[in-house]
């Protein structure tokens, strides 16, 4: 099986150079981690923006997929024993074929002797989704492989609930812009409120993404929402896992 598919081979190499900082998905339940997304950066601290606006057509396959390796490696490193669960985003239109594009990843998840069911694809709405039969075929091909998968930023992009009529999957992030002053927000109560209901009937869990104070983590809690994750709890961290404050989430339990 070759280490690389034929989008990689035929790709630009690239010429620059980036690491992932991780940020925790809290448990509310168990009030400890659940995973920690891999998010990317530059080697210096870099934001993401600076290292994604590097990113072209020609190389993006290649970049797709030295993002997975760097995150298992790191995670591989860093996570030790146990269930938690390492979260990747990944570009849908940067997989020409799922079956293909896939053996970096498990070729590197083998060698670090990491699991594939605590690894989660994340793929945003906010990326506009050229083939949604394309997509479709990449979250039956990674299910398949024993992954988990999840929309990012649901509700704040291109398809909305058209998503979940054609694919479910494992995970819903509702997006930030929802969440933000959820609190004193009823239409934004309402509207997560819907996404909840909507995600327990087809057996899909709910994380809500980006809580900023303890007034948005206590109305999510309360609407039933046990994943969570955002800058209250934690901050990413530079090729390392940072903690997170177990008395913020005991307060709202």
């Amino acid at each position: 099986m070759s280490g690389q598919c034929e989008g990689c081979r035929e790709g630009a190499r690239l010429d620059f150079d980036f690491t992932m900082a991780f940020q925790p998905i809290i448990d509310l339940g168990r009030n400890r981690v659940w995973g920690y997304e891999a998010l990317v950066r530059g080697i210096d601290g870099m934001p993401a923006g600076a290292i994604l606006s590097q990113v072209t057509p020609e190389n993006r396959y290649r970049f797709d997929q030295a993002c997975r390796v760097k995150a298992i490696e790191l995670a591989a490193e860093l996570f030790g024993d146990g269930d938690t669960r390492l979260s990747i985003n990944f570009m849908p239109n940067a997989v020409y074929d799922p079956a293909a594009c896939i053996r970096t990843t498990l070729l590197a998840a083998g060698r670090a002797g990491f699991a594939l069911d605590r690894i989660m694809f994340e793929f945003t709405e906010n990326e506009p989704m050229i083939d949604t039969g394309h997509v479709k075929g990449i979250i039956a091909e990674y299910k398949r492989r024993g992954f988990l998968t999840a929309i990012d930023d649901f509700g704040a992009g291109y398809a909305g609930l058209k998503l979940l009529a054609n694919f479910q999957p494992d995970l819903v992030k509702i997006d930030m812009d929802l969440v933000r002053d959820i609190d004193t927000s009823p239409a934004r109560q309402a509207i997560v409120a819907g996404i909840i209901g909507i995600c327990r009937q087809l057996d899909i869990t709910v994380l809500a993404e980006g809580i900023e104070t303890e007034a948005e983590l206590t109305v999510l809690r309360a609407a039933g929402i046990s994943l969570v994750q955002g800058y209250y709890l934690a901050r990413p961290t530079l090729a390392a896992l940072p903690a997170f404050d177990r008395v913020k989430v005991a307060q709202v339990a």
